[in-house]
Protein backbone atom coordinates (compact mmCIF):
# COMPACT_ATOMS: atom_id res chain seq x y z
CA UNK A 1 0.00 0.00 0.00
CA UNK A 2 1.22 3.57 -0.49
CA UNK A 3 1.45 6.07 2.00
CA UNK A 4 -0.82 9.00 0.82
CA UNK A 5 -1.14 12.30 2.45
CA UNK A 6 -5.08 13.26 2.50
CA UNK A 7 -6.23 17.13 2.22
CA UNK A 8 -9.30 19.35 0.78
CA UNK A 9 -9.11 20.24 -2.66
CA UNK A 10 -8.56 23.97 -2.92
CA UNK A 11 -9.06 26.57 -5.79
CA UNK A 12 -5.45 26.10 -6.88
CA UNK A 13 -5.89 22.51 -7.58
CA UNK A 14 -8.60 23.08 -10.43
CA UNK A 15 -6.52 22.68 -13.85
CA UNK A 16 -4.62 19.87 -11.96
CA UNK A 17 -7.88 18.38 -11.22
CA UNK A 18 -9.84 18.25 -14.36
CA UNK A 19 -6.73 16.50 -15.78
CA UNK A 20 -6.83 14.02 -13.19
CA UNK A 21 -10.50 13.40 -13.25
CA UNK A 22 -10.93 13.40 -17.38
CA UNK A 23 -7.81 11.35 -17.73
CA UNK A 24 -9.11 8.61 -15.33
CA UNK A 25 -12.54 8.57 -16.83
CA UNK A 26 -12.27 8.97 -20.00
CA UNK A 27 -8.57 7.15 -20.83
CA UNK A 28 -7.45 3.32 -20.24
CA UNK A 29 -4.18 4.15 -20.08
CA UNK A 30 -1.32 3.17 -17.78
CA UNK A 31 -2.22 0.83 -15.26
CA UNK A 32 -5.88 1.22 -15.91
CA UNK A 33 -8.39 -1.61 -14.94
CA UNK A 34 -11.77 0.11 -15.76
CA UNK A 35 -12.36 3.37 -17.96
CA UNK A 36 -15.45 4.86 -19.58
CA UNK A 37 -13.52 5.57 -22.83
CA UNK A 38 -15.87 3.26 -24.95
CA UNK A 39 -19.09 4.20 -23.11
CA UNK A 40 -19.16 8.02 -22.93
CA UNK A 41 -17.64 10.61 -25.05
CA UNK A 42 -16.53 14.09 -24.13
CA UNK A 43 -14.99 15.66 -21.00
CA UNK A 44 -16.49 14.40 -17.47
CA UNK A 45 -15.83 17.88 -15.97
CA UNK A 46 -15.03 21.57 -17.19
CA UNK A 47 -13.50 24.40 -15.12
CA UNK A 48 -17.12 25.98 -14.45
CA UNK A 49 -18.85 22.21 -13.18
CA UNK A 50 -15.32 22.03 -10.79
CA UNK A 51 -15.35 25.84 -9.31
CA UNK A 52 -18.87 25.40 -9.06
CA UNK A 53 -18.90 21.97 -6.86
CA UNK A 54 -16.22 23.82 -4.67
CA UNK A 55 -18.07 26.30 -3.88
CA UNK A 56 -21.15 24.05 -2.52
CA UNK A 57 -21.58 24.21 1.05
CA UNK A 58 -22.25 20.64 1.64
CA UNK A 59 -19.87 19.21 -0.53
CA UNK A 60 -16.13 18.73 -0.04
CA UNK A 61 -13.79 17.04 -2.45
CA UNK A 62 -11.05 15.75 -0.96
CA UNK A 63 -7.38 15.14 -2.95
CA UNK A 64 -4.85 12.07 -2.24
CA UNK A 65 -1.19 13.14 -3.17
CA UNK A 66 2.27 11.06 -2.59
CA UNK A 67 5.51 12.30 -2.38
CA UNK A 68 8.26 11.16 -5.16
CA UNK A 69 11.01 12.83 -5.78
CA UNK A 70 10.16 15.43 -2.99
CA UNK A 71 7.69 16.48 -5.31
CA UNK A 72 3.59 16.18 -4.41
CA UNK A 73 1.41 13.84 -7.15
CA UNK A 74 -2.29 14.23 -7.24
CA UNK A 75 -2.81 10.66 -7.49
CA UNK A 76 -6.58 10.62 -6.61
CA UNK A 77 -9.88 12.62 -5.48
CA UNK A 78 -13.12 11.62 -3.83
CA UNK A 79 -16.21 13.98 -3.26
CA UNK A 80 -18.46 13.96 -0.37
CA UNK A 81 -21.99 15.50 -0.44
CA UNK A 82 -23.70 15.90 2.60
CA UNK A 83 -27.71 15.48 2.70
CA UNK A 84 -30.23 15.25 5.42
CA UNK A 85 -29.36 11.06 6.28
CA UNK A 86 -26.58 10.40 3.86
CA UNK A 87 -23.09 11.24 2.39
CA UNK A 88 -23.22 10.74 -1.43
CA UNK A 89 -20.03 9.59 -2.72
CA UNK A 90 -19.09 10.72 -6.19
CA UNK A 91 -16.17 12.63 -8.29
CA UNK A 92 -14.15 9.36 -7.01
CA UNK A 93 -11.30 8.69 -9.39
CA UNK A 94 -7.77 7.41 -9.34
CA UNK A 95 -5.03 8.44 -12.16
CA UNK A 96 -4.75 4.90 -14.58
CA UNK A 97 -0.80 5.31 -13.64
CA UNK A 98 -1.57 4.83 -10.20
CA UNK A 99 -4.14 2.42 -10.53
CA UNK A 100 -4.25 -1.82 -9.17
CA UNK A 101 -2.11 -0.77 -6.54
CA UNK A 102 -4.72 -0.62 -3.43
CA UNK A 103 -5.02 3.24 -3.77
CA UNK A 104 -9.05 3.27 -4.62
CA UNK A 105 -9.16 0.92 -1.38
CA UNK A 106 -7.59 3.48 0.58
CA UNK A 107 -8.95 6.73 -0.74
CA UNK A 108 -12.85 5.34 -0.24
CA UNK A 109 -11.63 4.34 3.53
CA UNK A 110 -10.63 7.70 4.07
CA UNK A 111 -13.54 9.74 2.54
CA UNK A 112 -15.85 7.26 4.61
CA UNK A 113 -14.01 8.06 7.82
CA UNK A 114 -13.77 11.56 7.21
CA UNK A 115 -17.94 11.66 6.26
CA UNK A 116 -18.39 10.10 10.03
CA UNK A 117 -16.05 12.75 11.35
CA UNK A 118 -17.89 16.11 9.48
CA UNK A 119 -21.32 14.72 9.82
CA UNK A 120 -22.04 11.92 12.43
CA UNK A 121 -25.74 11.87 12.16
CA UNK A 122 -26.18 10.04 8.71
CA UNK A 123 -26.77 6.39 8.27
CA UNK A 124 -26.05 5.30 5.07
CA UNK A 125 -23.38 6.27 2.01
CA UNK A 126 -24.33 6.31 -1.38
CA UNK A 127 -23.38 6.91 -5.37
CA UNK A 128 -24.21 6.17 -8.66
CA UNK A 129 -22.60 4.26 -11.20
CA UNK A 130 -22.99 3.47 -14.55
CA UNK A 131 -24.76 0.42 -15.16
CA UNK A 132 -22.46 -1.05 -17.96
CA UNK A 133 -19.10 -0.60 -15.45
CA UNK A 134 -20.03 -4.07 -13.96
CA UNK A 135 -16.76 -4.54 -12.94
CA UNK A 136 -16.75 -1.26 -10.77
CA UNK A 137 -19.78 -2.22 -9.65
CA UNK A 138 -18.58 -5.13 -8.54
CA UNK A 139 -15.81 -3.43 -6.68
CA UNK A 140 -18.04 -1.93 -4.78
CA UNK A 141 -20.19 -4.92 -3.95
CA UNK A 142 -16.81 -6.04 -2.51
CA UNK A 143 -16.17 -2.81 -0.91
CA UNK A 144 -19.40 -3.16 1.51
CA UNK A 145 -22.07 -1.51 -0.98
CA UNK A 146 -25.43 -2.88 -2.43
CA UNK A 147 -27.34 -2.02 -5.24
CA UNK A 148 -30.74 -0.58 -4.81
CA UNK A 149 -34.09 -0.74 -6.74
CA UNK A 150 -33.57 3.09 -7.55
CA UNK A 151 -31.79 3.35 -11.35
CA UNK A 152 -31.90 6.64 -13.54
CA UNK A 153 -31.32 7.78 -16.88
CA UNK A 154 -28.00 8.94 -17.70
CA UNK A 155 -27.98 13.10 -17.16
CA UNK A 156 -27.11 13.65 -20.47
CA UNK A 157 -28.27 17.55 -19.57
CA UNK A 158 -25.32 17.70 -16.74
CA UNK A 159 -23.16 18.07 -19.73
CA UNK A 160 -21.14 15.28 -18.48
CA UNK A 161 -20.38 13.30 -21.64
CA UNK A 162 -22.41 11.48 -24.64
CA UNK A 163 -23.12 8.28 -23.39
CA UNK A 164 -22.47 6.23 -26.18
CA UNK A 165 -23.85 2.82 -25.83
CA UNK A 166 -27.65 3.30 -23.75
CA UNK A 167 -26.70 3.78 -20.13
CA UNK A 168 -28.51 3.83 -17.00
CA UNK A 169 -27.23 4.96 -13.44
CA UNK A 170 -27.32 2.57 -10.75
CA UNK A 171 -27.92 3.63 -7.11
CA UNK A 172 -25.98 2.06 -4.36
CA UNK A 173 -25.40 2.32 -0.78
CA UNK A 174 -24.32 1.10 2.00
CA UNK A 175 -24.82 1.55 5.53
CA UNK A 176 -22.91 3.40 8.02
CA UNK A 177 -21.22 1.07 11.07
CA UNK A 178 -20.71 3.26 13.76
Amino acid sequence: MKSLRYRTANLNDIDNLISLINQAYRTNTGASWTSEQDIVAGDRINHQQLLKSLEQKNFSLFVAETLRNKQSDLVACIGLTFQQNAVEIGTFCVNSYWQNQGIGKQVLEYAEKKALEMFPAFNHYEMFVLDARTELIQYYERCGYSKTACIETYPTYANVGQPLIDLKLQHMTKSVIK
